[in-house]
């Protein structure tokens, strides 16, 4: 990599010549290991949804599910142990890293758990998606499942609840209301009509983009928004329970 590339990581980094060449001479375009595929993610322009509610804004999504376990969460997992590494926190072989995770920041961080040499523990709701605990066991971490009834919504990965004391409201300039209902109906829109399959916050996410995009201050301007994952993760949620039905039901 060249200039302010260096440094850099994801899969735009494999356009660069290595610093390695093949015997023939030839570049390589092979990393090292998977953590050098995390980050630089694609922008998608969102013309059909855009152009089918009549939006006078571009709408953007940044597709997180090309992450190596197809989540923002890898980003946020990586960083987190390179930061505690660096404060010299926590230590390969010695320390045990334990998250309470909806699924994707535990599948982040036993990733970076596995390249680094750490033994890790998940500690994950019951009633989230069955794919999430089977992917956290197939991965090797180690899981512990929570009780209680069902939070007030069912966009997994949003909203404990309550305010988390780590959250920095002062970041924050607005924030955009979705229910549970739009985050689902939006989320479909992008699979059926974006060729985007995503998961149930993706669909809040455009959501919220499309009631901003009406703002007539918006019109014309530019408006990103994050896609955190993909959608095969929540084919046991109810995202996918009309047609999970309708495929039970079929016959031959």
């Amino acid at each position: 990599m060249v200039g302010e590339e260096a440094g850099r990581r994801g899969i735009p980094s494999l356009l660069y010549p290595s610093s390695y060449a093949c015997s023939e001479g030839q570049q390589e375009y092979i990393v090292s290991d998977v953590t050098q595929l995390i980050g630089w993610t694609p922008l998608i322009e969102l013309k059909r949804i855009g152009g089918k509610d009549g939006v006078d804004a571009r709408i953007i999504g940044k597709a997180e599910a090309y992450q190596p376990l197809c989540s923002v969460k890898d980003r946020c997992a990586l960083r987190m142990i390179e930061d505690a590494e660096e404060r010299g926190l926590i230590s390969p072989g010695v320390t045990t890293l334990v998250e309470p995770t909806g699924g994707n920041m535990g599948l982040g961080l036993v990733l970076i758990a596995i390249r680094k040499g750490y033994r890790f523990v998940a500690v994950m709701p019951g009633q989230y998606s069955l794919d999430k605990q089977i992917l956290l066991r197939y991965m090797g971490a180690e899981l512990y499942l929570t009780g209680g009834e069902p939070g007030k919504h069912k966009i997994q990965g949003i909203g404990p609840g309550f305010v988390p004391e780590v959250l920095d409201r002062s970041v924050i300039d607005e924030v955009v209301t979705v229910t549970t209902e739009e985050a689902m109906v939006n989320a479909r829109r992008l699979a059926r009509e974006e060729g985007l399959l995503v998961g149930i916050s993706s669909g809040a996410n455009l959501a919220a983009c499309l009631k901003v995009a009406e703002r007539e201050e918006n019109k014309g301007k530019m408006i990103v928004t994050m896609f955190p994952t993909g959608g095969e993760r929540y084919m046991n949620s109810d995202l996918f329970a009309a047609v999970r039905e309708e495929c039970i039901a079929m016959t031959f």
